[in-house]
């Protein structure tokens, strides 16, 4: 194996262990926000519209990490900087 497929082949890896963490996390985040924002609607349910509009932009947010690391997942997949440099 040269250090081209070598390198390509732990990068795939790399990326695939990346995006398993990268959605893992966020899903947990965003399970424990709704269940703490329902627990907060349920003490105080006149308060709903400033619950629910911190947990939406905390949700979104939270998502994000998630978009983020989906885009290095596929520039490291497809586009890989590193590749250039190997060749040398």
């Amino acid at each position: 194996m040269n250090d081209m497929s070598g390198f390509v082949s732990l990068s795939t890896v790399a990326a695939v262990a990346g995006i398993a963490v990268a959605v893992m996390m966020p899903a947990l985040a965003m399970g424990r926000a709704i269940a703490t924002a329902l627990e907060a609607l349920a003490r105080q349910p006149e308060a709903e519209k400033s619950i629910m509009r911190t947990l939406f932009i905390g949700l979104a947010m939270i998502e994000s990490l998630a978009i983020y690391a989906l885009v290095i997942v596929l520039i490291v997949l497809f586009r890989n900087p590193l590749i250039e440099y190997l060749g040398r």
